[in-house]
């Protein structure tokens, strides 16, 4: 398969990478899958989960306040809370700038917290890890950042974004679907664009250009990359999701051998 000569050739220590499709089954496999990686923001995508569920379990509401003043639960995963990226200051009013925000999943786990009277960490283990039998992932530190993990426990996860049962299937549409249409920001690694689209928790690719997944993916794919040299998509246009997991931070090289792998899977799956 030519997607796993290119994963092969990747220039990192460890990498290993999973697709899943639809209905569960995995389709193809590669390397240590069953090895801990730091997740870095890959984490955020386990975290907004947490957070639906706690707005499913009826704790929060989309729609109330949290963060700077005007903000909401929805800003917050949206990145349009007006959070500076790493930074509990507001630097914009809600909902009128997409500005990525590891701030803003801090003051959502807080805000979880609070509500349910539970850890962050504690509520993501009880309310997605253990139900997934994730039982290889923990948060060590931060819901924006700190997350670890393995392929075979991230590929439970995709599988749960493809076939929600743990959500509502609408409230996962919900999330995938875009928050705020059309505002600009900077996607970390690839500079400003012009239309930034975000889900809830989950960034969704549209026409973004450059991008970290490959030219022939579907604007409807949806999903986070991490600095640590790590990403997860899911594209239901090619009925599949893919997580990728490395040891070398983001950098050129990610933006280089990320597409032409994300290409060479979804050409494989529409062979196969």
């Amino acid at each position: 398969m030519q997607s796993k000569a290119l994963i092969e050739n990747w220039p990192v220590t460890t990498a290993a990478a999973a697709v899943v499709r639809a209905d569960g089954t995995v389709f193809a496999s590669y390397g240590p899958t069953s090895h801990r990686f730091p997740l870095a923001s890959v984490t955020k995508p386990l975290a907004a989960y947490a957070v639906l569920v706690a707005y499913e379990e009826g704790a929060i509401e989309l729609d109330e306040p949290a963060g700077p003043e005007g903000s909401t639960v929805r800003h917050l995963l949206a990145h349009t809370s007006g959070l500076a990226f790493d930074e509990h200051r507001a630097s914009s009013g809600p909902g009128t700038r997409r500005l990525y925000s590891n701030a803003g999943f801090e003051v959502l786990g807080d805000h979880v917290a609070k509500a349910t009277d539970i850890p962050f960490a504690d509520y993501l283990r009880e309310a997605v890890l253990e139900p997934l039998g994730m039982d290889a992932t923990s948060l060590d530190g931060s819901p924006a950042k700190d997350g670890v993990s393995t392929v075979d426990d991230m590929v439970r996860f995709a599988a749960e974004l493809q076939a929600p049962r743990l959500l509502d299937a609408r409230t996962v549409l919900d999330a995938m679907t875009v928050v705020h249409p059309g505002l600009s920001g900077v996607l970390p690694g690839y500079g400003n664009q012009k239309n930034n689209d975000w889900g809830l928790g989950f960034e969704i690719r549209d026409a973004k250009s450059p991008h970290w997944t490959g030219g022939s993916s579907s604007p409807r794919t949806v999903g986070h990359f991490g600095q640590s040299g790590t990403f997860l998509w899911v594209d239901p246009d090619a009925g599949a999701a893919c997580v990728a997991l490395a040891d070398r931070d983001f950098g050129s090289w990610a933006i280089e051998a990320w597409p032409p792998f994300t290409d060479a899977v979804l050409s494989e799956l529409r062979s196969a």
